[in-house]
Formats: structure tokens, sequence, C-alpha cells
């Protein structure tokens, strides 16, 4: 089983480290979110269309799906992530152009018809992540900032471009991973910022009530995982959305990269309605989410 070795802050008034090499989630140390990125992809796009210049229900550059569908998974788009790129990561290849990727995964070709099913695409997030920049006419980094990071409040967490940034972060990058592997980009920030973004994510000042509700209004999924936490599971826009146990409602993001685990959710069926966030080594997205709940009980 991965070892956790975590930063965890809990708003209103706890922040607790955990491992044997803990930091308490005021410090400065950084780590990756993974796929906590998608949220704040998600929360960006929908500041777009706060602002008029999008609609979640326009198709994505002509092609059969919507924003929205996008967002949710439901697009019908192939996914990245399979034997051929993990050995490509594991021997230190260099990343594969844009074109290369969308290629190998015949990104043209629908595995369901747009809104007939759900399938987790990276793959549909590179798109996002592709409208932003061209809409603000900003690259991705700039433009969270513009977008999400400095309304919000939050000035340390960025996109990581290059092996250094990596090693930058609280287990370093002894493998030279190269976070451009993540095509969506991959945000590296501390704890309290993951915890303050997803606190103050749906306040009136940064959200409308229409896109709050509009993030929130989950796809259906299914049931308990084997390993994980959930009892009922559903998917938003760019939100993990269900059940946990003993918990109630639990919402926010959790991700797994090639050698470490985050984890952030809010739950607001609890006293004070806290917001965790936890980081760990390996590979068991379990783990974080396991840990999550405790402090959120606790």
């Amino acid at each position: 089983m991965a070892k956790l070795e975590s930063m965890e802050r809990s708003i209103p008034n706890h922040a607790v480290g955990r491992g044997n090499d803990p930091t308490c989630g005021e410090s400065d140390a950084v780590f990756p979110w993974w796929s906590i990125t998608k949220t704040v992809l998600a929360a960006a796009v929908l500041r777009l269309v706060d602002s008029g210049r999008l609609s979640l229900g326009n198709l994505y550059m002509d092609r059969p799906y919507t924003i929205r569908q996008l967002l949710q998974h439901t697009a019908g788009l192939n996914t990245y992530g399979g034997p051929p790129y993990r050995a490509a990561v594991a021997a230190g290849d260099p990343v594969w152009p844009v074109a290369e990727l969308l290629a190998r995964v015949k990104a043209d070709r629908l595995i369901f018809d747009p809104g007939q099913g759900w399938a987790y695409s990276n793959v549909g997030y590179l798109f996002v992540r592709q409208l932003i920049e061209e809409t603000v006419d900003m690259e991705i980094n700039e433009a969270l900032r513009v977008l999400v990071f400095e309304p919000i409040g939050i000035h340390r967490t960025r996109i990581a471009n290059t092996p250094d940034d990596m090693a930058q972060t609280h287990w370093g990058n002894p493998n030279g991973y190269d976070p451009r592997w993540v095509y969506h980009g991959l945000l590296i920030g501390p704890p309290s910022d993951a915890v303050d973004f997803l606190r103050r994510l749906f306040s009136v000042q940064f959200l409308s009530k229409d896109a709050a509700s509009a993030m929130k209004s989950a796809h259906a999924l299914g049931g308990a995982i084997t390993g994980r936490p959930w009892k009922k599971t559903g998917y938003g826009l760019g939100l993990m959305i269900g059940e946990m146990e003993r918990a109630g409602l639990a919402y926010g993001h959790s991700g797994v990269g090639h050698d470490s685990v985050s984890s952030l959710y809010c739950f607001p069926e609890l006293p004070d309605s806290p917001v965790v966030a936890v980081f760990g080594q390996g590979t068991d997205e379990g783990l974080p989410e396991f840990e999550a709940l405790k402090l959120a009980l606790g």
C-alpha cells in the first residue's frame, strides 16, 4: 500500500501534518495537484460563461459535443494514459506533440454519441485548456491567474512547465518527470491554496448563482467504489460529487500522477462545512480520500 506523507488543511481551524516529514497546511511546501487542476479549469470556463464570452451549450469548435459535455466527461471522447503512454513517460522520452497524442488516441473517433454516456477523458480537458487559451488569448498559466487565482486571492499556485518546476515540489523529482505529459496542465501549489480555492469557489463574488448550480449539477455514476470511501458517485462540471461514508455529501476532486496522489474535498453536511486537502505518495487514490474523510470527521 502507498505510504501517506501528506499535507492537509481544513478550514476553519484544523491544520495537521502527517508522515515522516510532516508539513502543516500553512507551509510553503508545494505539491502536484494532478486532476484537481480540472476543477480549476472548469472554474475558469464558468467565469468566461458569466462574462458572456462562452456558453455551456455551444458546440466546441463545431464538433458534435458541447462545452458542458467536455467539462462533464459526456462528450464521448477517448482518453490517454495506456501502456504506450506510460512506457514513454517511464523511459523519459520527449513529450509527444499534441497532434501526435490526438492521433495516437484517435481523438476524432467518439466512443459514444455525445450526451449518451460517461467516460473520464483527459483529452476532453486538453480541449478545455485550448478553449480557455483561445478565448482569452493567453497561455494557460496566465489565463488561470487572471480568471481564477487573482479574483480568489491565491498567489502561489501555478502551472508546472519543466522538470525543474517539479523538482521544487515536496518530494522532488528524482526521475526527471516532465509535467507537460499532463496535457491539460499540471498545477503545483501549497495545500492551503487548494483549500482556499474550494472554499471560495462558490462565493457569489466569484461565480454567479446559475454558474455555481451548473457546476454542481451531477451526472450520476453509481454506488460504492472498492477501496475508496464513496457510497454514491457522480460528476458535475470539473467536480467529483457524491456521498462518502459517515459524512454525506462531498464534492471536490481526486488525482493521481506518476508517483503521487491528491485529494481536495468539501463536506457541506458536516459542522462548519470542512474543506480538506491531502497529498500523498504512491498511486492509490483511496488513501488521500480516506485521510480527507477522517480529518473532516475529526
